[in-house]
């Protein structure tokens, strides 16, 4: 056989080794559903998840439930049929490197990072899974994290049989100054115990489940001892009462807000 059909030949079956990987995961059976996920996963990327499967940290991938420039989260299910969110970070994601580099230069937990595509998503996943749990650990409100291995994260499902919990922005909020006395309190407590700070926080980053809200996406989320740590803090503050000033709380001021979070 020639060199050039060795090579065809063995990019058949890599495709062929790929397409098995998507099946046995995602259950997918119409060729169709099997090319929108090719087209957005990377053989890694599903190597990755069958590990997930095969050591028991999932048994089952679904549909997704979200989906951005930067990542994907879907619905999965744990081997005791827990429901489980797996947020999968693109590989492939164009805008991603630029909006990273900020969050993670600075912070002492994340030295030594590579600078390449592949390197920097994964000390990103990593980079959350760590937020999370150290939110998590300190009674912060957020999805309880489970595992990560290189660009995938598995956490907790705020919400119920696959349909996730609303972000708050989406529903009509009973006693809202209740819930801006709840968040600022969590606000306080990741800054005070978990020593972080969330760095995007909006009414698009907090989800409401079950009249309570729950803080997510704390990928972006820095320590106190990175540079830029207040400058953010500020920015959450402003973005946090502009939201609940809407809905007719009677908020702080931005000034007093955040003095009271960091005294």
């Amino acid at each position: 056989m020639e060199r050039g059909d060795l090579l065809k030949h063995e990019k058949k079956l890599l495709l062929r080794e790929k397409r098995y990987i998507v099946e046995q995961l995602f259950k997918v059976k119409r060729s169709e559903e099997y090319e929108a996920l090719e087209e957005v996963f990377d053989k890694p990327t599903l190597l990755t998840l069958y590990n997930m499967i095969r050591r028991g940290t999932i048994s089952e991938i679904y549909g997704a439930i979200k989906a951005g420039k930067e990542s994907k989260v879907f619905w999965a299910r744990g081997p005791d049929n827990e429901e489980f969110a797996v947020k999968i970070y693109l590989t492939v994601a164009s805008e991603f490197r630029a909006g990273m580099i900020i969050y993670i230069e600075g912070d002492p937990r994340f030295k030594n990072v590579k600078r390449d595509r592949r390197g920097l998503i994964y000390q990103w996943a990593l980079k959350e899974f760590k937020n999370l749990k150290e939110a998590y650990d300190r009674n912060v409100r957020v999805p309880k994290p489970v595992d990560v291995e290189n660009n995938v994260l598995v956490m907790e499902f705020i919400g119920r049989e696959g349909v996730p919990a609303p972000l708050i922005k989406d529903v009509e909020v009973k006693n809202p100054a209740r819930i801006y006395k709840m968040v600022l309190n969590d606000v306080k407590k990741l800054y005070r115990d978990a020593k972080l700070v969330h760095g995007d926080l909006s009414e698009y980053n907090i989800m409401y489940w079950r009249g309570l809200p729950y803080l997510i996406d704390l990928s972006q989320a820095v320590s106190l001892d990175h540079p830029l740590s207040h400058e953010f803090l500020k920015r959450d503050v402003k973005n946090i009462n502009k939201f609940f000033r809407k809905l007719g709380v009677g908020v702080l001021e931005d000034g007093e807000l955040y003095e009271w979070i960091i005294s």
